[in-house]
């Protein structure tokens, strides 16, 4: 064994141990982390604003700091892209990580200099354990392949700005690097297209151990190796390939896909990353579920799911949580979130240590493939298409097809118009490029050829109707959503399909 596995070997080790001792005392992490982010930021002019100097309890907490989602920060975040310092948390944010938003459009998330190092300690973290779990440390000595976003930052309001996965690229520690595909020339590739097929130029007489990204996007990778090898599995294409790391969809729609495509069921970790902080990840194999991060900087709370639009709604700490309830995940960072709402929502198999797993989103929305499309989005793409063409439309919903007959994955809006459109090739086209406007995650996806654009799908009259009738839920007080990150409203009215 040589220095390095053996030094890898050792650390891993270590970690594991660190992360078994910081899961047997999580609650008393979870307290002494809110008594850190108070201190540190209590004379930031939101540590003033909201007198956190006072706070003496976690109860005074709750009196004094309300939950809110992006637009409540809103007002904050525009002080520091004024040039201000010391407005949430000390100094100014070493990173704007830029995402999809949900009323703002383009939503821009603090990093600092302590929280940025934990995006990439915690996927660190994860696979360490997962070598000493399950012993399986060969991965380490080969090539680890990780589809991500650019790595290309750029400089807005004199901060570096980019994707979170952009910006993680340039934090991976030197000892990785080596072992680290695709190379930073490839991965700033801004055509997905073209990116895959130089992924796979790069890749494809490597001794690959360990690939990593969502499932619909290294499935399309897969199926370009497959293509290229003339191999008809990808074990054949990397015989040492071990571990499947995702995160950010469900994987489940994809399992038996990809374990196709590779030729053989491998090891899967579950992780949970997102812009605001590194939440959780898979710590046992099989999956007990995702164990909490609970020293890293922040600070969770948990509010019944039915009571996050309350006006006061029950907020618990992690002491007080219990098995088996829906609770939106709210979070307190030390990049200057406090009492954050993210919009997730989880459910909790284990309580010491705590493990939970992600139920959904608090609202509707549309996520098969990372795109994060939202209720407020497809609504507003309806209205504004409705206006221009003059349309008259009964009800709509929307809905993922991701095994279609034939062709590419697309978004289908299943649309009950009172008169039909002449042109209904045209009702398609703005209505994509509505929702591009609106969500650069779904942008991406139709640029990167992931998608292809929206397709319409006509219904008969009273079809809504018809179908809510169907399911027992006909009446003023039931409401057909806007849209589903599944199929069952969609293929409820495949009957009503106007043919």
């Amino acid at each position: 064994m040589g220095v390095r596995s053996t030094l890898i070997r050792a650390v891993a080790h270590y970690t594991t141990s660190r992360i078994r001792s910081d899961a047997r005392q999580a609650v008393k992490l979870q307290e002494r982390q809110l008594g850190r982010l108070i201190q540190k930021a209590k004379e930031t002019f939101f540590g003033r604003e909201h007198s956190l100097s006072s706070v003496r309890s976690y109860r005074d907490f709750i009196d004094q700091v309300p939950i809110r989602d992006y637009e409540g920060f809103k007002s904050y975040i525009d002080r520091i892209i004024g040039g201000e310092g010391d407005v949430l948390w000390p100094g100014r944010p070493m990173y704007f990580a830029k995402t999809s938003g949900t009323t703002s459009g383009v939503k821009y998330i603090p990093l600092s200099r302590e929280s940025t190092p934990h995006h990439v300690e915690s996927a660190r973290d994860c696979m360490f354990n997962y070598s000493i779990e399950t012993g399986r440390k060969g991965f380490f000595a080969g090539k680890m392949v990780y589809l991500s976003g650019s790595p290309e930052l750029s400089t807005e309001h004199g901060i570096k700005t980019g994707r979170l996965s952009g910006i993680v690229n340039h934090q991976v520690p030197s000892w990785l690097k080596s072992n680290k595909l695709p190379s930073y020339q490839t991965n700033i590739i801004e055509d997905w297209e073209e990116k895959v097929e130089a992924i796979v130029n790069e890749t494809i007489e490597q001794d690959v151990r360990l690939i990593g990204g969502i499932p619909p996007w290294v499935q399309m990778y897969y199926e370009r190796l497959l293509e290229r090898s003339g191999k008809s599995t990808i074990k054949q294409v990397f015989p040492n390939f071990a571990v499947f790391v995702f995160g950010g969809v469900n994987y489940e729609p994809y399992r038996a896909k990809l374990e196709e495509l590779v030729g053989s069921v491998i090891d899967t970790v579950e992780t949970y990353p997102a812009s605001e902080g590194f939440f959780a990840f898979q710590d046992k194999f099989p999956s007990e579920g995702l164990l909490l991060n609970v020293n890293a900087g922040m600070f969770f709370e948990f509010v019944p799911a039915q009571e996050i639009f309350n006006e006061n709604p029950t907020r618990l700490m992690l002491s007080e949580v219990e098995i088996g309830v829906n609770y939106a995940l709210i979070i307190s960072t030390n990049a200057g979130l406090w009492a954050y709402n993210i919009g997730d929502t989880v459910e909790f198999d284990s309580i010491d240590p705590p493990r939970l797993r992600v139920t959904g989103r608090i609202k509707h929305f549309i996520s098969a493939f990372g795109e994060h499309v939202i209720g407020k989005e497809v609504e507003e793409a309806m209205r504004q298409v409705a206006g221009d063409l003059a349309l008259k439309i009964v009800e709509f919903t929307v809905a993922p097809q991701v095994n279609p007959d034939e062709g590419l994955p697309f978004h289908e809006w299943l649309i009950e118009f009172a008169e039909q459109p002449s042109n209904l090739e045209a009702v398609e086209k703005q209505l994509d490029q509505s929702m591009q406007k609106q969500n650069i995650y779904y942008q991406d996806l139709i640029d990167g050829k992931v998608l292809r654009c929206a397709k319409v799908t006509p219904l008969r009259r009273d079809a809504f109707r018809a179908y809510m009738e169907s399911i027992g839920k006909l009446g003023g007080q039931n409401k057909v959503p806007r849209l589903s990150n599944d199929r069952s409203v969609a293929n409820g009215l495949q009957e009503f399909v106007l043919r």
